[in-house]
């Protein structure tokens, strides 16, 4: 079971599974995210990747608000992210409350289903914007409560495995990593406040950390980002170039 939301990330970890010899289910979230063409993206990576199926389950957290993901409150532009700064160590409001706690849930509800022992999230623990549910100690907690929960666990027949192959890579890393494995980036978007045409701001924290990303690996981002002498400044300063 790989979680794919259409990102840098979690398409690495779909086909680091594939490379890792699984039939795998792809489970993909329409949450009423502003940023909802990663949906479209996470259809043409599962196309081309031989997934055995792609799942595609519609929840509303909009009732819920609380992040600039789901709510009306504008997406945070040209933030420091040095690990130094304040603003790096704050939680952003593009953090939506409990995403991966409800999206691990549902994951490990159709793993029980399908009869998944292994179900991979893309979370990452260096070069991500602050998120709570990104850390270790989440990811090992909720892998205990899963075999706490489930009957596979209480049977014994099983044990449940959150994989999280990304954790403790840089996303210059993660990228060589995706590149190794053929991953067609092109193909992937993160930006949290696309254009109408879906064109990547450049701005965001996403899109700072993916610039940076392919800067540090020594590779040219192959997305369209806005061309505005603002979107330009602000990917120079992430270590990227827009286009």
């Amino acid at each position: 079971m790989v979680l794919l939301s259409g990102g840098l990330d979690s398409t690495t970890v779909l086909a680091i599974a594939r490379s890792e010899g699984f039939a795998v289910h792809t489970l993909t979230f329409r949450y009423g995210q502003r940023h909802s063409a990663e949906i479209d993206a996470a259809k043409r990576i599962t196309r081309s990747a031989g997934v055995a199926r792609h799942h595609l389950v519609e929840i509303d957290l909009t009732l819920f608000g609380g992040s600039a993901l789901t709510a009306d409150i504008p997406v945070p532009k040209d933030r420091d992210l040095a690990p130094s700064s304040r603003s790096a160590k704050e939680i952003p409001i593009t953090y939506v409350p409990a995403r991966n706690t409800i999206f691990l849930s549902y994951a490990l509800a159709l793993a029980e289903v399908v009869g998944a022992t292994d179900i991979f999230i893309g979370v990452n623990a260096l070069d991500y914007s602050g998120y709570p549910d990104c850390r270790p100690e989440y990811i090992e907690a909720f892998e205990q409560m899963a075999n706490l929960a489930t009957r596979a666990g209480v049977e014994g027949s099983t044990r449940l495995r959150i994989r999280t192959p990304l954790i403790s890579l840089s996303k210059a890393e993660i990228i060589l990593l995706g590149v190794s494995l053929g991953v067609d980036y092109s193909a992937t978007t993160s930006c949290y406040d696309p254009g109408i045409n879906g064109e990547a701001c450049g701005r965001c924290d996403a899109c700072q950390l993916r610039l940076k990303g392919f800067a540090g690996a020594g590779l040219k981002d192959p997305i369209e980002y806005a061309l505005s002498s603002s979107t330009t400044k602000g990917s120079r300063r992430a270590g990227g170039s827009a286009r």
